[in-house]
């Protein structure tokens, strides 16, 4: 095998791996998140169940667990509580990723937990997420969880919010219950700056409005819960955005040197100038190499390895980009983080910080305040706690190349980790996604 398609290959492993679907069918990757009780996993079962998404023998092995359980019928919820322990508890534990298809469109599903102790879960499933379901009991209304799953879905820039109102039967399928709901979650998404979001009446248990059309919802004319994710813009507008490409391995033998990575964003072509960060040289793209071969034009998400017309130093964790669109190099910067570990985070703490594909050392320089996910308001702190999101200040030991986050998921993206033991202590975004977005949605003015 030549160097060539071994830098292909080594390239093609940063590719999620997706079951092998159509590839003319369009991908949603959504998460859903909702409070303990309210019958997410139930709705995640129906989902699954009347799209016809469960094989014959998964289907039998639930309704042997139902009738073990002493339920006469199917116990949807146990569709996806796939862990052992997830099924004794009754709750959902961890992520769990599924995948399915319909005649218009395919679909990786993460399915988060709702109890207030595995918020951080939440997090990974809407990282990758264009767009979140939040489910609700119709007899609770808005819950401080569910502020708190909107407020990691707007901290994470997802594009789309659907609020699912479960349990519509438990209150008669009552109209003025559902609509003083959507007007309060409404008014709730606007404060966190979300732009797009739907309210849809659902009663999981009974299958109302979650694939098939409700007949006891006459007042309802909206979408089901498929129908509207089959037809929701999907896409990241990764195309249009700054090329900004990481390097993760260079590739050399006595004839071939090559420089691995994902593409994050953006478009790269065979002859474009570019800018190596952070040290700034200028080179010309002279070739790129795909685990299919070379071509004359990349863009993201796509695994490449690209030849350059100059032998410079670049090396593992430089990025690499076009002139005039170069991210911010910084030795301190502001974030935005979600503490993931049980750990506090403290001012002065010694971590390091992952950024695309560079790991450099940090210090906490302060903790600058802590988001309370009811008011909106920023609160004073001097440390995080596990679930917490906050503010806070970081310098680094070598230069880093950032983006907002708001402007670039990857680029604006980055994990604080624990120096000694490697442990992940929290999930961090450059800048302030929420404040940002509040405030241009309110015209200048920050919650």
């Amino acid at each position: 095998m030549s160097v060539i398609d071994n830098a292909a290959m080594l390239a093609a492993t940063a590719i999620p791996v997706v079951p092998a679907l159509d590839p003319d069918v369009e991908m949603l990757r959504f998460a859903t998140a909702g409070s303990v009780d309210d019958g997410k996993s139930t709705l995640v079962g129906r989902l699954l169940h009347d799209s016809k998404s469960v094989l014959t023998d998964t289907l039998e092995a639930v309704e042997r667990a139902s009738r073990d359980r002493g339920n006469d019928g199917v116990e949807l919820a146990l569709l996806t509580d796939g862990l052992r322990a997830e099924r004794e508890q009754g709750i959902t534990i961890d992520v769990a990723y599924r995948y399915f298809t319909t005649s218009k469109r395919k679909f990786v599903l993460a399915d988060t937990p709702g109890h207030v102790q595995y918020t951080r879960n939440m997090v990974t499933g809407a990282s990758t997420a264009e767009l979140v379901v939040i489910l609700i009991d119709a007899r609770k209304g808005i819950v401080e969880q569910t502020r708190r799953h909107l407020a990691v879905a707007a901290l994470l820039d997802v594009r789309h919010l659907v609020l699912a109102v479960n349990k519509m039967d438990l209150v008669d399928f009552d109209e003025a219950t559902f609509v003083a709901i959507a007007d309060e979650f409404a008014a709730a998404a606007k404060a966190f700056g979300v732009r797009d979001h739907v309210v849809i009446p659902v009663s999981a248990h009974l299958g109302d409005n979650v694939v098939e059309r409700s007949t006891s919802i006459p007042w309802y004319t909206g979408p089901t819960l498929l129908e509207h994710l089959e037809t929701v813009p999907v896409g990241f507008d990764a195309w249009i955005q700054p090329a900004r490409l990481p390097i993760q391995y260079v590739i050399r033998s006595t004839d071939y040197r090559g420089y691995a990575g994902q593409l994050a964003s953006g478009v790269i072509e065979i002859e474009d100038v570019v800018v190596i960060m952070p040290s700034g040289m200028r080179t010309t793209i002279v070739g790129i190499d795909t685990f299919d071969g070379e071509v004359a034009l990349a863009h993201a998400p796509q695994s490449v390895v690209v030849r350059l017309a100059d032998d410079i130093d670049v090396g593992r964790g430089d990025l690499i980009v076009h002139p005039r669109q170069e991210p911010r190099v910084v030795r301190e910067f502001d974030a935005t983080i979600c503490q993931l570990s049980d750990r506090r985070l403290n001012a002065g703490d010694r971590v390091l910080i992952k950024h695309t594909t560079k790991v450099v050392k940090a210090v906490v320089a302060s903790v600058n305040h802590r988001l309370d996910v009811v008011t909106l308001e920023h609160d004073a702190a001097d440390s995080l706690g596990l679930n917490e999101i906050g503010g806070v200040t970081l310098r680094v030991a070598g230069p880093l190349c950032v983006d907002d986050y708001a402007d670039d998921r990857l680029t604006g993206s980055f994990l604080v980790i624990d120096e000694h033991d490697g442990q992940t202590l929290a999930a961090g975004l450059v800048g302030d996604p929420i404040r940002r977005t509040a405030s241009n949605t309110s015209g200048g003015e920050t919650s």
